[in-house]
């Protein structure tokens, strides 16, 4: 919803809530808004949540007050900050179940004191948030939410996943771990059968998946941050790589401004250039961040890894000169 019919929204439950019953005509009036609105409006609460009732004995409709917290004591920051993250940031983390994150939102909002409500949202209206690109999961509660329920009751799933690397879909029973959300794209965790180890899946590929009624035994050992050691984001592949690579001054400081891995070393060079080290778990995930940046870096070190940069850049001349005499 944009914030024009959020902030209308939250006040027709204001209204709703105080136990008077209101008629669409009442409401329309109310907002200055035409009838039709209203009922859209009107259909947004029923999406997210709210148990608004048609009142027939009063013809109007209403809101119980009990539906809705106490007031909350939270300071100007600390609203907006909640705000912020549940009006302009949920659209940048694909957050499972929305509409109550929404709705746990507009609950909050709707038992703030006039005045920091009001600080609110004129704070919001002068900030924005660009989006950045991520991965489409058009059934993400319905993948997510047995996962959740296997991960919290040790409950093995059967799941049928699209292999990139097979470049067909697989069927295993996995035990999943951990849920984990990372660079745009959420994550399971756990023991498959088919590969007889702990193993990382997309949810955005599992093509169907289902609750077992079977039980696996919690692995202790299992510690989400020993399991990525230094990987680059999400693979390990078992060998330590000592990375070195020599970043050209158009695009350097743009580079070190990030904390791209937590075994990040930058020196900077008289022309503006920087060298930055890692010590990283593989080389698959990190070819493709450098080879990102074209031909804004050099690969000092390890050879293998200039090589397989060399190999790839390669193919995709290769294919794009296919691509032009067609």
């Amino acid at each position: 919803m944009k914030r024009s019919r959020i902030s209308r929204v939250m006040q027709i439950l204001t209204i709703l809530q105080v136990g008077k019953s209101y008629t669409v005509s009442d409401l329309s009036k109310i907002f200055g808004t035409s009838r039709r609105t209203i009922f859209r409006d009107l259909k947004e609460l029923q999406t997210i949540g709210v148990p608004y009732r048609y009142d027939v004995r009063a013809g109007g409709y209403t809101i119980e007050p009990e539906f809705f917290l106490p007031p909350v004591d939270l300071s100007p920051q600390e609203a907006m900050s909640l705000l912020l993250l549940a009006h302009k940031a949920r659209d940048q983390i694909q957050l499972p179940f929305k509409n109550s994150a929404l709705l746990a939102a507009l609950k909050i909002e709707n038992n703030l004191p006039v005045k920091i409500r009001q600080y609110c949202n004129d704070t919001l209206r002068n900030i924005s948030i660009k989006t950045t690109p991520r991965a489409k999961i058009d059934l993400l509660d319905n993948i997510f939410a047995p996962l959740l329920v296997a991960v919290l009751r040790r409950l093995i799933v059967n799941i049928h996943y699209y292999s990139s690397c097979q470049r067909k879909s697989i069927v295993t029973d996995l035990s999943p771990y951990h849920l984990r959300y990372n660079d745009h794209k959420w994550y399971v965790l756990g023991k498959s059968s088919l590969h007889g180890q702990v193993r990382t899946f997309k949810l955005n590929r599992i093509k169907k998946l289902s609750i077992l009624d079977k039980y696996y035994i919690e692995d202790k050992n299992f510690d989400i941050s020993e399991y990525l050691g230094r990987a680059w984001s999400m693979i390990p592949e078992g060998r330590l790589y000592n990375i070195k690579l020599k970043f050209l001054p158009e695009v350097a400081h743009d580079v070190v401004e990030v904390q791209w891995h937590s075994t990040q070393n930058v020196t900077f060079e008289q022309d503006g250039s920087a060298i930055i080290e890692f010590r990283v778990d593989g080389l698959n995930e990190i070819t493709w961040w450098i080879l990102s940046y074209g031909d804004q870096v050099k690969v000092l070190a390890p050879r293998i890894l200039r090589q397989r940069i060399v190999e790839t850049a390669q193919k995709i001349i290769r294919t794009n000169q296919q691509e032009s005499t067609i």
